[in-house]
């Protein structure tokens, strides 16, 4: 007993000692931002041994906003669940009989909560209804989302963008974001420029060209002065920049309650398909689900499906996975509740019952608050409720790093000075960290892996909740340069 608590001192000892030894380039940089230190968290860890006592441990097991820093849990949990080869069916079920190319009743396409149902898989689900006979179709195009419960936020509520296709709702029938690919061509000789809309959204007037203006390219969205609001209309007042060359703007729909109606009646007529009826929403009837559906589109597995969901921080792609582990769980409707009870019940068998490492214990000593239980809200950290402190995001991180998902896991985080949201981070060396990008107003938040100079690998985690909190990008950077060059500390 005596030898095991000269241990424990011993061990709080060297944690105190992490917790004070903010390296010095960090420091400067936080008062730089006028960040307190009491408004950060940051944790350093060997990424395979979780007995080694932090390289730094700070304010590591406070509760903490995360941002999309969140995303990591519904990944790798969904990793865990569902495994790297999981895939969403999109079973499209035909009422009545073909007749000549005539189809005398309704098609109805299920959605099960493809993450990325794009516009190429929507024309291929389309143009395989033409392969088994349908040219015509003597009744409606019937869209069944119910496998979600309806999530309706303000899709600007966090940043000001409602137009932006990162911020859609869910839907279990998630077509193309809800959002509409605007490309614009510049013909120098006319002095115009075409403007192509995809998907073509039925019943909504849109302009085939746009003047051309020289100069800069600079903002070309601003020239444009695009006219949004209208849900059945599309419009410019400006003109295009000729040397922007091509361009193409991505833009959340203004209605998008109807949008999948109109991109499905839209994309099904310019392929040369004919619809009597109309496109709307509705359920499956129970005798068509008792026999197999007459096709159906599958999506991509789940490995790549969150290399798209933490590169590039796609909120609704995050959302879609995230609804799934309560409806595969449940094998029933997918709902926010039935997500977090799963979340949290995975949490507690794979992550919180690894308890008594070094690390743990370090981290409880640096902090004289006691640990709140985990807050998880809609799995992509577009949220003011979600909580997670650095040390349950460590425990996270060097869970997975001794996973066989590792892979997986480690694949889909974005590359210092490589990919996604890191594309453009000046670190020492490009390529030395594969870390989740989070920012909210308030809140900026980085965790993953960093390659040492000395061979090994580490866990970091470092949060901010400030008002200054964008300004601690560059402490954090400079957090990242110090875990890499760890050949200094030996």
């Amino acid at each position: 007993m005596f030898l095991r608590r000269l241990f424990l001192i011993a061990l709080c000892c060297a944690c105190n000692w992490a917790q004070a030894q903010i390296p010095a380039a960090v420091d400067a940089e936080l008062a730089r931002a006028k960040v307190p230190q009491d408004a950060v968290s940051l944790l350093v860890l060997d990424a395979n041994n979780p007995s080694a006592p932090p390289r730094l441990a700070h304010r590591a097991g406070m509760p903490m906003k995360a941002a999309s820093v969140m995303k990591l849990v519904t990944t790798y949990a969904a990793l865990d669940l569902l495994g790297p080869a999981y895939t969403w069916a999109t079973p499209v079920f035909v009422e009545g009989r073909v007749r000549a190319g005539v189809l005398s009743g309704n098609v109805y396409i299920q959605g099960q909560g493809d993450p990325k149902l794009v516009l190429e898989r929507l024309w291929l689900l389309l143009r395989r209804l033409q392969g088994i006979g349908i040219a015509r179709i003597q009744g409606d195009i019937v869209l069944d989302n119910s496998a979600f419960e309806v999530v309706a936020n303000d899709p600007g509520a966090f940043d000001g963008e409602p137009l932006r296709p990162y911020n859609a709702n869910p839907d279990a029938l998630l077509i193309n974001y809800k959002s509409v690919l605007m490309t614009f061509t510049p013909d120098a000789a006319r002095r115009i420029a075409y403007v192509q809309f995809d998907p073509p959204l039925w019943g909504v007037q849109t302009q085939d060209t746009v003047a051309l203006q020289s100069g800069p390219c600079g903002d070309y969205r601003a020239a444009l002065k695009a006219a949004l609001a209208d849900p059945a209309r599309i419009a410019f007042a400006g003109a295009y920049p000729a040397d922007c060359g091509e361009k193409i703007w991505p833009l959340a729909y203004a209605d998008p309650a109807s949008y999948a109606p109109r991109a499905v009646q839209g994309l099904w007529r310019s392929m040369g398909g004919a619809l009597s009826g109309t496109v709307r929403y509705g359920q499956v009837p129970a005798a068509l689900l008792a026999a197999p559906p007459a096709l159906e589109v599958r999506s991509a597995p789940l490995a790549e499906i969150v290399r798209d969901i933490n590169k590039y921080s796609n909120n609704v792609m995050a959302q879609q996975v995230f609804l799934t582990l309560g409806r595969d769980a449940s094998g029933s409707v997918g709902t926010l509740a039935a997500s977090r009870a799963v979340l949290l019940r995975w949490w507690q068998e794979r992550i919180a019952h690894k308890t008594g490492t070094a690390a743990e214990a370090a981290t409880d000593a640096s902090t004289n608050a006691s640990m709140e239980p985990l807050n998880f809200d809609n799995g992509s950290g577009l949220s003011r409720q979600e909580r997670i402190s650095a040390r349950a995001l460590g425990q996270l991180l060097q869970s997975a790093y001794r996973s066989p998902l590792m892979p997986e896991l480690m694949a889909s985080l974005p590359i210092s000075g490589v990919d996604g949201t890191l594309k453009r981070a000046k670190f020492a060396k490009p390529g030395s960290a594969h870390l989740k990008t989070g920012s909210l107003n308030e809140v900026t938040a980085i965790a993953g892996f960093v390659h040492g100079a000395s061979g090994k690998r580490y866990v970091l985690v470092a949060l901010a909740n400030h008002p200054n909190a964008h300004a601690a990008r560059a402490a954090f950077d400079a957090l990242v340069n110090w875990t890499a060059q760890d050949s200094e500390d030996h």
